[in-house]
């Protein structure tokens, strides 16, 4: 079986225990096995559990005994935890982020498996935590310094007979063993020490390298408008309101300022408005009406942006994907709406409001719709949902919206993108953990 939300509150209790229950439950079933291997996100905090991820290993070990090899695939922000390394033979998480390698990692962990039922035995394991916390957006394997610690793990690996994984984790779970972990699984003890260790002194040497700065709504689309040229668009990712951390999508700080400084050739997408999108559906493509648009989240002293817009284009919100995230699933984010405001020739395009808020959703809605659009050229794509540059809940700061002016912008539907250049980045904040670089298990 297999399941998944996107980031927001605590995971229920009810939730929880019936799921784990009906995993268990088939497994017992299933009578005796040869091995496990469980697809995790790594970062899950319950209502009655801050590790959920640890607390199912250990109700899977308790069933199966310690003979049979339990692997693990997991999430590059997963929170890698004691409870977690205690019972699982191996963790493997993505190195990329964006998360474009999911099927590569399952692949790593599957061969890690065959390697264990091959042997016979489970490999040594050395688990080394950091004593520092980054915002999400510094994580990102595009930039420095995610891009070259990812590629000295690459080299690490073979040079010492060891699978590696570094996890720079989720910092809005908030828990106390929330933070970045490496873990290594090999056949020499000394090796996979050696390699870990060497992996996670380079991390926190480049401790100060993952600072990233903050810039206001204002600020951000100022730099965009200096840097962005046709076929390079800089994308400002929306820190304090992504859906992957487990904001809204609502928010129109970033909007009101798009709009203030005309913006050309801009795109926002995506904001989460079914009203607004219903309402486009009503009225129908290729007609003007007033729309006030998005702060459907009652956060107090937020008012939704009122304005003109042009009705460019409807849908219902299903698609296939066809980005290296996401290829292949099938969306349905109901009722869609393009919506346009243009004062001079060449408008700004405000992304689309689909008619409920997505899931995990795919990273390159954007393409058809937005980014190859002949006007989206010096600020090409504005998307509140790209996580790989995002701070997400903590650290960020809550735009105030604007008055919509008379400028131009244009909604179109999108989401998810991977960003050539943050322009809104986001700021690091350390937070003390238990303990600085612990030793090797």
């Amino acid at each position: 079986m297999w399941g998944a939300a996107s980031p927001s509150a605590h995971v229920t209790r009810d939730a929880y225990e019936r799921i784990a229950g009906d995993m268990l439950a088939r497994l017992e079933a299933a009578g005796p096995v040869d091995g496990i291997y469980l697809d995790l996100h790594g970062a899950m905090v319950t209502e009655h559990l801050d590790d959920g991820e640890g607390e199912l290993l250990s109700r899977v070990r308790r069933l199966v005994g310690d003979r049979v090899p339990i692997v693990a695939s997991l999430d590059l922000h997963a929170n890698v935890t004691q409870a977690m390394i205690k019972h699982c033979d191996g963790l493997v998480s993505y190195r990329t982020y964006p998360h474009v390698d999911m099927a590569a990692s399952g692949e790593r962990a599957g061969h890690l498996l065959q390697r264990m039922l091959t042997a016979g035995v489970a490999p040594t394991k050395s688990f080394r935590t950091l004593d520092f916390l980054t915002g999400l957006p510094s994580q990102c394997t595009l930039i420095e310094p995610a891009k070259s610690l990812y590629a000295m793990l690459a080299r690490l690996e073979p040079e010492h007979d060891t699978v590696l994984s570094f996890t720079p984790g989720f910092p809005m779970a908030d828990f106390p063993e929330c933070g970045m972990a490496v873990l290594g699984y090999g056949p020499d003890l000394a090796r996979v020490q050696i390699a870990t260790a060497s992996l996670a002194h380079a991390i926190a040497d480049a401790e100060g390298e993952f600072s990233m700065e903050l810039f206001t709504p204002e600020a951000a689309v100022s730099r965009a408008m200096q840097r962005g040229e046709p076929g390079a668009p800089v994308v400002l990712a929306d820190t304090q309101d992504n859906p992957g951390a487990g904001g809204n999508g609502d928010t129109t700080g970033l909007l009101a300022a798009l709009l203030a400084r005309r913006a050309p050739g801009a795109v926002l997408g995506l904001l989460i408005d079914p009203p607004s999108a219903a309402k486009a559906h009503v009225i129908g493509a290729g007609h003007k009406a007033i729309f006030e648009l998005g702060e459907i989240s009652g956060v107090q002293g937020h008012v939704p942006l009122a304005g003109e817009f042009t009705i460019e284009r409807v849908a219902d919100g299903r698609f296939t994907c066809t980005g290296p995230m996401f290829a292949g699933f099938r969306m349905d984010l109901g009722p869609m709406a393009v919506l346009e405001k243009r004062r001079r020739a060449r408008g700004a395009r405000i992304a689309q409001m689909p008619g409920r808020g997505p899931g995990n959703v795919p990273p390159r809605r954007h393409r058809t719709e937005d980014a190859t659009h002949p006007r989206a050229q010096e600020l090409g794509a504005f998307s509140r949902r790209l996580r790989a540059h995002r701070q997400g809940g903590a650290g960020g700061r809550r735009a105030r919206p604007g008055k919509s002016g008379s400028d131009d912008v244009r909604v179109v539907p999108a989401a998810q993108g991977t960003a050539p250049e943050a322009a809104g980045a986001g700021i690091r904040r350390h937070r003390p953990r238990l303990s600085s670089l612990q030793p090797a298990v």
